[in-house]
Parts: structure tokens; sequence; C-alpha cells
């Protein structure tokens, strides 16, 4: 199925930001039937909009059926981009992608339902597990959003077909119709504080994903840390099925002990789920079997689903093992909460960490610093993670870039600090990398090159 040229004949877009998702958004609303004009602040990406074949120019607000911003790009806090601001200032919608898609679905006839998942850590994972579960089951399944394939670029599905999105604060603040079926906000922590102005404005942000919501809907909330249960508490008097989901116990579906069970009684042993280690991964597949379940799909192949999964790049990937030490792959761990989550998973590691510190820094990370052997500290902020590390008596070496610290670390394992090396930088990597996708690529490839050349020197 494909979505009819006239889905938008007659309307008037403008896109601003032609990263990952605005050119996408842009050719797609132009396959659409709609009249668009893009801009970049970028020549770059100006240029390669142009060689798409689409207008570039400062957009005039006059006529826009909306503006469709980048995630990356403010609209408020810090300070609004001039476009956007122009936008507010004649009343023209500011919109995303993702309300696109459900507008482009819904004017094509199709019923296909929609299931989002926010929260401060865990998204990626539990939108591509969820969307594991459902193509295991047999499903029409889309995935994307802020994971992979930009919304409107994913494909028309039919009436039985569900869209799995990956919804970040940025994209729930421009929504206007979109309605989820069945959404998960997992857990909230300090996090893009300068687009929302404070936690309160990047919770509410986050409970947007709840709106429009129906009787029949399903409001999975996780409940492992307080700004979750102060959320699940408000979502009970809105309309929706609400379903608490935990790590633990206490919650409608839960993993105690990494066994995976809801009301009715146990669903699979995560332990059988080797792409889904650890307490943290646990909540993710509690989020992923409740709206699963909210979506009708059978017990059992939510358990095949979990056990046949088989893990994200970047997310606890190990990427290979020399010599007896193993290289785990963490390089969305962009802030100390989801470092938290990893380091927690091993008793001992050799640490490789920094890049540009979120507000905070590592010092809420003190808990697992007894597991680092020692930390080996990359980028711009490895001053200030230096001296907290210092403060705690962590044993590190400030080594400036990825590949200095990733020989380094196999260097201090081998020599028998530990068997696990451990990518996972509490940082986000824009200092020295265009992304952490980048980053984690860099140090797989790292990796692959270490054991190639001590295979060849065992084989001389």
């Amino acid at each position: 199925m494909s979505f009819s040229p006239t889905t938008f004949a007659g309307e008037r877009f403008a896109v601003v930001g032609l990263g990952k998702n605005g050119l996408p958004a842009a050719l797609a609303l132009r396959a659409m039937g709609a009249d668009v004009v893009v801009w970049d602040d970028s020549a770059d990406a100006r240029a390669q909009a142009e060689a798409a074949g689409v207008s570039v120019a400062e957009p005039a607000m006059a006529g826009l059926t909306a503006l469709v911003l980048s995630p990356g790009i403010p609209h408020t806090l810090p300070k609004p981009h001039r476009l956007a601001a122009a936008a507010r200032a004649a009343g023209v919608p500011i919109l995303s992608d993702a309300e696109l898609l459900y507008r482009a679905v819904r004017n094509n006839g199709s019923r296909a339902r929609f299931a989002g998942i926010t929260g401060t850590n865990g998204k990626s994972t539990t939108t591509a597990l969820l969307a594991h579960i459902l193509a295991e089951a047999g499903w029409p399944v889309a995935a994307g959003g802020n994971l992979g394939t930009a919304a409107l670029a994913l494909p028309m599905l039919p009436d039985s077909g569900v869209y799995v999105l990956e919804m970040s604060s940025y994209m729930l603040e421009r929504l206007a119709t979109l309605r989820f079926d069945a959404a998960v906000m997992l857990n909230l922590s300090a996090d893009h504080l300068d687009r929302h102005g404070d936690m309160a404005g990047y919770s509410a942000a986050k409970y947007c994903i709840f709106d429009r919501q129906l009787a029949g809907d399903t409001v999975a909330i996780g409940v492992d840390d307080e700004l979750s249960r102060g959320m699940a508490a408000r979502l009970r008097g809105r309309p929706g099925r609400v379903v608490t989901i935990s790590a633990e116990a206490g919650a409608d579906v839960r993993a105690p002990h990494g066994v995976l069970r809801d009301p009715v009684g146990p669903i699979c042993d995560l332990g059988e789920a080797r792409a889904l280690p650890g307490a943290h991964n646990w909540q993710n597949a509690a989020a992923a079997a409740a709206l699963a379940l909210g979506l009708g799909v059978p017990r059992e192949a939510i358990a095949r689903g979990m056990k046949t999964y088989p893990g994200l790049a970047h997310r606890l990937e190990r990427v290979g093992v020399i010599d007896g030490i193993a290289f785990v792959n963490d390089s969305k761990a962009t802030n100390a909460d989801s470092t938290a989550r990893a380091l927690a998973c091993y008793d001992r590691v050799v640490w490789i960490a920094g890049g540009m510190a979120k507000a905070g820094g590592i010092e809420p990370l003190a808990p697992f610093f007894p597991r680092i052997a020692h930390a080996f500290l990359i980028g711009r902020d490895a001053p200030a993670l230096a001296e907290t590390l210092r403060r705690h008596g962590v044993a590190f070496s400030e080594v400036g870039t990825l590949e200095r610290a990733t020989q380094a670390a196999f260097t201090a394992a081998r020599a028998g600090a530990t068997n696990t090396v451990l990518l996972s930088p509490a940082c986000a990597s824009w200092d020295q990398f265009t992304g952490f996708d980048q980053r984690g690529d860099m140090f797989r490839a790292q990796v692959r090159a270490m054991g190639a050349a001590d295979a060849m020197k065992g084989a001389a």
C-alpha cells in the first residue's frame, strides 16, 4: 500500500531543518500532493535539498498549513528560531512529522493503530522490542519516529497494522490530533532542561503522549521512579486503561527476578531473552508487554518475541571479545541515569566515559563507582568528570580521544582489572562526533581492528 498522491493536495507546508527528519518529511509531503518549501541555516543542507529537487527558500508564513520544524530546533526555549517565532506570531501551527503521518493515514482511510513510547531512557529499546513482538505475531507493523526511520517516511499500513513510534519530548510538544491507542511513559530524570525550562516543563511535555486518549486505550506508566509515580497518580482520573509497569514488584506488569508477569500470571523468563540484560531492560520488557497486551497480542507471541529480540546497536551491544575481554558498546547512554542502568549490569568494569556532560554530571553514579576498576575519560568535559572521580577515589586517566581510550582500556583489562570494557559515556557526543551512533560505530571498528591485530600476533 502507498499513500495517495492527493493526500495533502491544496495544502502548503514549510519544512525547517533538513536533517534526519526534515528532508524525508519534505519529500513525503511533496509526494502526497502538498506544496512544500524548505529551509535550513546550513548551506550544505540547502544544497542537498536542491539536489533532491525540493524548493529551497526562507518561507513566508502567509497561507501555510503548518511549519514542520526539526525536533532539534527550538520554538520556545532557550530561544526560538526566527522562523518558529514568525510562525507563532502569524498563528501558523508548528507540528512534528509524526502528527502529519497520523493525518496522512487517516486521510487515506486506514484505521491502523498507533503505539507511542516516551521516557528519559529506554525509548529505543522498547520501541524496537514492541515492533519485533508485533512482527513475530504476524501483524503489519512500521516503527520509527525518534528512532530510525522518520515518521513520514514510514509506509502506509492497512487497518490491521500498527505504527510504533518513539516520541521525544520535542516531538510530543508538536502534536495536535494524533491519538495513541497504546502509549507508555517509561521513566523521568533530568534531561533537555534547556529546552523545557525545568523538570515541570519536561514532565509536561512527556505527559502529552496521553493527550486525546479514549476509554479503550492503553495508558502505561512506569513506577520505578518518584516523578513517574506522581504522573501515574494524575493519570488515574483520565480516560484510558491505566497499566503500571516495573522492573520489580508492585505493578500490573512487572518482572521481579527477571520473570515477566501480569495479573494473569507469568509471561516468560527474561533470562532467556539474551538481548535484554539488567533491571532497566526488564522495565522495557514490561512496557512492551503492556502495550502488546493492550493491542491484543497473544501471550505466547509476546514470550516468543522477547526471546528472539536481537537487540539494538549502541545499547549494551557486545561488539567483540579479545583474549577473554568483552567490549560493550553502550554509546546511546548520553546521561548519567542511562549509564547507571549499564553499570548495574556488571560487577566490575573498565569504563570509557566523557563528552558533553549533562546537568549534574556523573555525581549520580557514585553508588556504582565501586564497580569501576579504572575510568578512561574523553572529550570536552573530561576534566569535570575527573574531578568527580577524584573526590570519590576512583582511578582514572584523561586520554582525550576514543581511540586512545579503547586501547588503554584493553591494556588495563588484560592486566587483570576486569574482563569487561564498557563504553557508556554518560555524556552527549557532539563535541567529537556527529552523534552517539558515530561514536559507537567508531568504538566497534576499533575493537574489531584490535581483535584482528591480536589474532595476527597469536598466529605469528
